[in-house]
């Protein structure tokens, strides 16, 4: 599994269920067990059974090409979630637009890169992924989700596969 940007309440039971398993990345982050650019994994081809990657693709330039990665260490069997909150109708981005202040105001935060839309779908498939997009009522029950600290409002998520 490979978990980017790891948050630390998942990543120490990730870990533990995983062992070697599990693999843990970030460009930045010190919780990170590799430090890794998404738009350039350092891993071989259908290399991993499961990525996890949470509200980190609004903030890389080159989303697509990120996408592309995901889907080329991607195991022919295995399968993504790759979350980003959609807060446009359609996708909105500049990559002329590098002042904070002026992305803060565009993208809803200093060091987002673009505000996501309906059609994040589509660059999905165009990365070559079947796409599944579910709620949370669809995946976990109530009680399941409430101890997550899942809601509603959490947002879609969109499981991907080769």
């Amino acid at each position: 599994m490979l978990h980017v940007a790891p948050e630390a309440c998942f990543s120490d039971r990730l870990k533990q269920q995983l062992g070697d398993g599990y693999i843990s990345a970030d460009l930045y982050s010190s919780l990170a067990m590799v430090k890794m650019d998404i738009t350039e994994i350092q891993y071989s081809n259908d290399h991993f059974d499961v990525i996890y990657c949470s509200h980190v693709l609004e903030h890389v330039d080159d989303d697509r090409k990120a996408m592309r990665e995901f889907h080329r260490v991607l195991k022919p069997d295995g399968w993504a979630a790759l979350l980003v909150p959609i807060t446009a109708d359609v996708t909105h981005e500049d990559p002329g637009i590098t002042d904070p202040a002026r992305r803060l105001e565009l993208f809803g935060q200093e060091d987002h890169a673009r505000r996501y839309g309906s059609d994040y779908v589509d660059r999905l498939i165009d990365a070559g992924f079947k796409v599944v997009k579910h709620q949370v009522g669809d995946l976990f029950s109530a009680q399941d989700a409430t101890r997550m600290g899942l809601t509603p409002a959490s947002g879609d998520i969109f499981i991907c596969k080769k």
